[in-house]
């Protein structure tokens, strides 16, 4: 079990690594929840590839700090949609 969980650990800080992906793309694409992903490459990750997590770390500090901007865009873009269909 515990190679599992160590093997998916990998996989999703190579996907976050390659896609510069965030914690709910890849926990989309991997079928887990935001929990697992975030829990998978901030803990597991550091124990099997300690240079992986540091590029992953990276990676999820710019998310982190960009993700009030993603978030105005989705609320721009959801209030443009209403708007197109309401019309």
């Amino acid at each position: 079990m515990k190679e599992f969980l160590e093997e998916r650990a990998v996989k999703l800080g190579e996907y976050i690594f390659q896609n510069k992906a965030t914690v709910r793309k890849a926990a989309k694409v991997f079928g887990v929840s935001k929990s697992t992903v975030h829990k998978d490459v901030s803990e597991r990750l550091k124990n099997v590839n300690l240079e992986l997590y540091r590029s992953v770390k990276k990676i999820l500090t710019i998310n982190k700090a960009q993700r009030h901007i993603r978030g105005g865009y989705a609320t721009k873009h959801k209030y443009e949609m209403k708007n197109k269909i309401s019309k």
